[in-house]
């Protein structure tokens, strides 16, 4: 007598392959979400600069930031959604712009929890802990 053949896959065979899946997925997964936070820095940096280039414009023409209509006046959230930008204008010849993450994956970004733009071009960034970032945020080397 003889016995059919089976065509298929073993339970131990499968046990392996979802082991080998399981392994992969655990180093991939941390390394995609780390770059996917990092890509979306450039989204508070960008829009940061681009409000401290309005508030320029301003400036030059009336010769104070109070006022000015070229960046929207207290907080804003970015383009892409992911940080909330507030202007802050304390005197007539200084800003400082501060982005702080809103939205996932930008929110368990512990490298850089906070980014800090002032009139002066000084850019800044903090950790979670409080420590500065600052070139690691900010791209600069």
């Amino acid at each position: 007598m003889r016995f059919p053949v089976k065509n298929g896959y073993t339970l131990i065979e499968l046990l392996i392959t979802m082991t080998i899946l399981a392994i992969l997925a655990s180093i991939a997964i941390p390394s995609y979400s780390a770059y996917t936070r990092a890509a979306n820095r450039t989204d508070a940096t960008k829009a940061m600069t681009f409000d401290a280039q309005a508030l320029e414009r301003c400036y030059s023409q009336t010769f104070t930031y109070v006022g000015c209509a070229g960046a929207p006046a207290g907080t804003s959230a970015t383009p892409q959604g992911f940080y909330d930008i507030t202007i802050a204008v304390p005197t007539a010849s200084s800003f400082t712009l501060t982005a702080v993450p809103i939205k996932a994956p930008q929110t368990g970004d512990s490298d850089c929890a906070a980014f800090t733009l002032n009139s002066a071009g000084t850019q800044g960034a903090t950790n979670s802990g409080g420590v500065s970032n600052t070139q690691a945020c900010w791209g600069s080397t």
